[in-house]
């Protein structure tokens, strides 16, 4: 079963998305490189901010990219040819209902995916047969569990927390970083490797401050306000102060520190 897209899929949250893949694209994305004619699923494309990273990377490889949403596909397809790339198919498929051969790719790629779905290690399982023997998988994820900050804040910790609730009741789990070495390792696949990621910023730091601070995480967590306001999880004045309280963090004496996680495996 599929949980579902607590961010939406407006205009804003493709702008949030995008600004997400460009401030982390070194962090996350410089070891990951594929050799000429490799075939490469790339489950859970969404909108591609990703998809562009990975084939920029990786330009002689045959890229299949897939996802559920025909909207996300669309705004896909637009980006990548916005950028001239020309190694990646683009098909609509459920994660968990693909009709691929098995051994059809070389390597599968997820990135910020598991954490939507409500058995992520069963669609690991699902995914494992269509990798050749010897083929890798690349899984990334957050963990929102992860977030710290100064100045602290028990207002923005509780927005935060907002956000992981809202995400666990669509079927979600929003800390997910941490589960990924027992995911995927006890979905089959074997030599599994986890590295944390973490993503530190402060003043000197200014594209990052801007980048990750204000337009990705803050962003993000202000996305659902009317959610978590609307169920009663916090009132509209304490909301708005935890907003305040990550915006603070942005200004020059403000710190603010998140662990991303990135697995490999083999089938």
């Amino acid at each position: 079963m599929s949980g579902k897209y607590v961010h939406g899929y407006t205009e804003r949250e493709a702008e949030r998305l995008s600004d997400q893949a460009e401030t982390l694209t070194g962090l996350l994305h410089d070891d990951t490189c594929y050799p000429a004619g490799s075939r490469v699923l790339e489950a859970g494309c969404g909108t591609g901010a990703q998809t562009v990273i990975l084939a920029q990377n990786s330009p002689k490889a045959r890229i299949t990219s897939i996802d559920i949403s025909e909207t996300s596909l669309e705004q896909a397809k637009k980006r990548v040819l916005g950028e001239g790339i020309t190694n990646v198919t683009f098909e609509a498929g459920d994660i968990f209902d693909l009709r691929y051969e098995p051994g059809s790719f070389d390597h599968i790629f997820l990135c910020f995916v598991l954490e939507h779905l409500a058995e992520p290690r069963r669609a690991l399982e699902r995914l494992r047969p269509l990798l050749r023997e010897g083929g890798t998988i690349t899984a990334i994820e957050g963990d929102h569990g992860s977030a710290y900050f100064h100045p602290d804040s028990a207002h923005a910790r509780r927005a935060i927390g907002c956000l992981v609730d809202l995400q666990r009741e669509m079927g979600g789990n929003a800390l997910i970083g941490r589960e990924l070495y027992p995911l995927v390792a006890g979905a089959g696949y074997r030599d599994v490797r986890v590295s944390p990621r973490m993503v530190y910023v402060d003043a000197s730091r200014p594209e990052l401050v801007r980048g990750f601070t204000r337009l990705t995480f803050t962003a993000m967590v202000e996305g659902v306000g009317d959610d978590a306001v609307g169920r009663g999880m916090m009132s509209r004045e304490d909301w708005e102060q935890g907003i305040r309280d990550l915006y603070r963090t942005s200004e020059a004496d403000g710190v603010f520190c998140y662990t991303f996680f990135k697995a490999t495996g083999r089938k």
